[in-house]
């Protein structure tokens, strides 16, 4: 099992030739994150930071072919390590059977003077729950 989002390739995210400026790639990659403490973690995102922070620390990305305006996107999230203070995840992007990028990153909950702090409970056991179920 891991979490998966769909997302369509809009004007917005396109370059004048029409394929997806990358950048525009790790807003999704940053929606598909959000969508998955909502959905995957059951804590919404905006809840979660009027506590904390939970910023990147390291991402790696490969982009292994372009995307292009109206494509429709498969976003799909695994969770691969949970630590004191953060987690790792690995996500893939595919249209159709091909893929568009492949990344990994790491997250580290901050409190709000940006320290890093341990995993809340809550959400670290539903992170273990969740890697467990992805293995």
């Amino acid at each position: 099992m891991m979490f998966e989002i769909r997302q369509k390739v809009l004007f917005r995210h396109c370059d004048p030739a029409g394929i997806v400026f990358f950048p525009r790639y790790f807003e999704m990659m940053n929606d598909c994150v959000e969508a998955f403490f909502d959905q995957g973690l059951n804590c919404p995102f905006e809840q979660f930071h009027q506590t904390a922070g939970i910023p990147t620390a390291t991402i790696t990305t490969t982009f292994t072919s372009p995307g292009r305006h109206g494509d429709m996107l498969d976003l799909r999230l695994n969770v691969t390590r949970v630590g004191r203070a953060s987690f790792d995840y690995e996500m893939s992007c595919y249209c159709g059977k091909i893929q568009r990028f492949l990344t990994n990153a790491t997250l580290v909950q901050i409190d709000l003077n940006g320290k890093p702090t341990p995993l809340q409970n809550s959400i670290k056991q539903r992170l273990i729950d969740f890697i467990k179920v992805s293995l």
